[in-house]
């Protein structure tokens, strides 16, 4: 490659500025109504570059061998069973299509109800059906998303709610992916909506909400009660002033928390649903105005942060690292590896509260390094 004609291709490179891109709604096209056939038909029109990926049979096959569970279909009996499902619909015509604009992609999807089935029938019956449609009924709300992110994407995974609500102000950095899921055309992306398009590309039909401006003492209202009550908030924000005033807020609402710290497997449940007199974060924090709490020092914010999580309960490494904030180092190190049993660890959790099996509040470790020695 000539250094001429690298020079003339990067001239006329766009390069893509992420935060102006903030798409998270996939468009939906259901053949059967002339509306949806039109608009269908003008999108291939006007963006003859979509990517189609149409494995609508392999959906169809999947759905004939899961409702017959007792018996090894032939390919022969598979395909008649298909054809009686379909009813006369053409395949092209089944279901609905779904477009994704931020990847300018176009999936042909089995509808609603057929596509939980499909995705949740290895579920069974560690959540059986009926845990399953309680949980379609369930709002969750997720307040700092790099931890976060992997927590909403078990939950969305397991299914185990109908909605997410994700607050987070912040973008995606290149030092963010030793444990966000993202790729580097995706530096400069608002996490919460890197984390909706990852979920959504899941599971179309879950509702989600981009709370992109972060959550503050102006919107948290909002987060918790708007349009339905939450049924439970994850808070993972590293806002002093934010973990204080959305506890307050959770307590005010009757609503559970859950966080977890990212370090030796600590998760922390605060069920003000069952305890409206719960003293927040069992009584570490005496009385704090949160607006008193949002220009801290760094000195300051350590401070805090020990009283919350218990300096005596932290790892020897958290300890060294956060005698190196500021000096070697710029925030608190958080490893792939405890992110992802984090969001294993809050994903059951909220499950077994939602489902009622778990009525404790308390502070709780899964740690590694004492469990396997």
């Amino acid at each position: 490659m000539t250094r001429e004609f690298l020079k003339d291709k990067l001239s006329r490179t766009v390069v893509a500025d992420n935060r102006e891109n903030l798409s998270i709604q996939p468009a939906f096209y259901r053949m059967q109504f002339a509306q949806d056939r039109s608009g269908l038909e003008e999108l291939l029109l006007a963006k003859p570059g979509i990517l189609i990926y149409d494995q609508i049979h392999r959906q169809l096959q999947e759905w004939v061998k899961n409702n017959y569970p007792n018996k090894t279909l032939t390919a022969s009996e598979s395909e008649t069973a298909i054809s009686s499902h379909l009813g006369g619909t053409p395949e092209s015509e089944y279901g609905v299509w779904v477009y994704y604009p931020w990847s300018e992609k176009l999936v042909h999807l089995v509808d609603e109800q057929e596509f939980i089935d499909l995705r949740t029938c290895r579920n069974q019956y560690k959540i059986t059906r009926e845990e399953r449609d309680l949980l379609s009924t369930k709002k969750i709300g997720i307040i700092g998303l790099s931890v976060g992110q992997t927590i909403a994407m078990t939950l969305a995974m397991e299914r185990i709610c109908s909605e997410l609500r994700l607050a987070d102000f912040d973008t995606l950095d290149l030092g963010n992916l030793n444990r966000l899921r993202g790729g580097v055309q995706d530096l400069g992306l608002l996490k919460s909506v890197l984390a909706a398009r990852a979920i959504l590309e899941i599971d179309p039909f879950i509702r989600i909400r981009c709370f992109s401006e972060g959550a503050h003492f102006d919107n948290m209202e909002e987060f918790l009660t708007g349009d339905g009550k939450l049924d439970l908030l994850v808070e993972e924000t590293d806002s002093i002033d934010m973990k204080i005033f959305s506890r307050i807020m959770a307590r005010k609402h009757q609503i559970p928390v859950i966080m977890d710290t990212n370090d030796r497997g600590m998760i922390d449940i605060e069920r003000f649903d069952l305890s409206p007199d719960l003293p927040l974060l069992h009584g570490l924090i005496k009385n704090e105005d949160p607006h008193k709490l949002s220009d801290l020092s760094r000195e300051e914010m350590i401070a805090h942060m020990a009283a919350i999580v218990g300096y005596e309960n932290v790892s020897a490494r958290m300890k060294i690292s956060a005698a190196e904030i500021g000096k070697t180092i710029t925030s608190w190190p958080q490893l792939a590896s405890s992110v992802m049993l984090g969001g294993g660890m809050v994903a059951d959790t909220c499950r077994r509260i939602l489902l009622g099996q778990l009525t404790a509040s308390g502070r709780y470790y899964v740690d590694f390094e004492e469990i396997i020695r």
